[in-house]
């Protein structure tokens, strides 16, 4: 995504970009509430796609701050899978 987009992503500038993110947001939200599996996979794409524009833009080394956030166990009752109760 970096190398295809990060030139435009730097002139429309962050607030933009949040902006942009922010809107594809709304539309997956809007497409799950109406059950439209098509949308939400499509959805599902941009909201991933202008989120990583944000990373690239702030800099931060997305499978970095995965691993180290999501490290193959949960953060609260530190299984995989998670066996937490429902809330967590």
């Amino acid at each position: 995504m970096k190398e295809l987009y990060y030139e435009k992503d730097k002139a429309r500038g962050e607030t933009k970009t949040l902006a942009w993110l922010k809107g594809e947001v709304k539309e997956l939200t809007d497409a799950v509430m109406k059950n439209d599996e098509k949308a939400v996979g499509e959805e599902v794409a941009d909201v991933v796609a202008w989120a990583l524009s944000v990373a690239n833009l702030k800099g931060v080394d997305v499978e970095k701050a995965l691993l180290e956030k999501y490290p193959n166990l949960c953060g609260y009752c530190g299984k995989n899978p998670c066996v937490c109760e429902e809330g967590k």
